[in-house]
């Protein structure tokens, strides 16, 4: 019976590494997208930059007897826009939370828009031709907007590389009417933009011949690989406090400008960042001599970098923080 026994044990091996592959599989696989209607009411709303270029957005409205006097500004990461369907759940909860919220468009949304027209000229955006540093001008345009719905407060909040222009944005305006930040899955570590000699002197020749358009190909990279000669000089010349966000490298950080409450948060599956990124955005408090009022951190369960299924659990954390930090309450000061 032992010997029977003995034999066994490889077979109950084998199927219990099957049923963990599965159950693996199971739990790691991609999710797929669900949208499902709103229950409050939602409008298609535009603004109009100070450099005249014009973005839409949604409005997701929460309802009249549970409103906050608090709106949500949420902008979008890279190559996607204001209605990628994850970020059309998110506002749809929030909405439900009580949190009126605008899923936003910049001037960088897709991989290439057509920005505005000038002097009979198209003006070319998104991710291959847009100018990143421009992105503020959107930003403040759409807290105008909030501004004029009855919300003088809000919460900025970004998805992606949709982090760089919001804490840009407040980190050189200090616009009092920001309550609150928030770092959905974007950059923390030290960023390192390309500025290989032999693309500096390619993209430099082509805008002093006003040729800012056009595409230089960046070698080794599939993500993008193409980038127009505006768009790299525009990256390569960021100042290093904004690419050095919370002062992992130095202490020229954006952060220390900000004094508004920060939450950051990341998904566990698949994600660009987590627990790590999570702790050097807690700890600039101790490496820097300024910063937010209040930094929070959290994990979004389950959730890829899109938040693909747990679009539910992020208005939850984020609401839950609104009450925490008490930003309603700022925003009835």
């Amino acid at each position: 019976m032992r010997i029977a026994g003995l034999a066994r044990a490889p077979v109950v091996v084998f199927l219990l590494g099957i049923v963990g592959a599965i159950v693996a599989w199971l739990w790691l696989r991609p999710r797929p997208i669900v949208v499902s209607a709103g229950n409050f009411p939602e409008e298609l709303v535009y603004v109009r930059a100070d450099d005249n270029v014009i973005n839409g957005g949604a409005v997701f409205a929460a309802p009249k007897h549970a409103v906050k006097p608090i709106a949500v500004i949420w902008v979008h990461g890279w190559g996607v826009n204001f209605y990628y369907p994850t970020y059309t759940m998110i506002g749809r909860h929030l909405a439900e939370h009580g949190l009126t919220t605008l899923a936003v468009n910049t001037r960088m949304h897709d991989i290439g828009t057509v920005a505005a027209y000038r002097f009979g000229r198209r003006v070319r955006g998104g991710g291959y031709w847009g100018i990143p540093s421009e992105e503020t001008r959107d930003v403040a345009a759409w807290i105008g907007l909030a501004e004029q719905r009855g919300f003088p407060k809000v919460v900025l909040a970004g998805h992606s590389a949709g982090w760089a222009p919001v804490v840009r944005y407040q980190a050189t305006s200090r616009d009092p009417r920001v309550v609150g930040l928030i770092l959905a899955s974007g950059a923390v570590q030290p960023l390192h933009p390309e500025r290989d000699a032999d693309l500096m002197g390619q993209a430099t020749r082509l805008m002093a011949d006003g040729r800012g358009e056009d595409l230089i190909h960046l070698p080794n990279k599939s993500f993008p690989s193409f980038i127009s000669a505006a768009n790299f000089l525009d990256q390569a010349n960021t100042p290093q406090e904004f690419l050095d966000l919370f002062g992992l490298a130095g202490k020229d950080a954006a952060i220390s400008r900000v004094t508004c409450p920060l939450l950051a948060f990341f998904g566990t599956n698949g994600d660009v960042g987590g627990d790590a990124d999570l702790e050097a955005v807690r700890s600039s408090t101790k490496r820097l001599a300024a910063g937010p009022s209040r930094i929070d951190t959290a994990i979004i369960e389950r959730a890829d970098h899109m938040y693909t299924g747990e679009e539910e659990q992020v208005a939850r954390v984020i609401a839950g923080w609104v009450d925490r930090a008490r930003l309603g309450a700022a925003a009835t000061r």
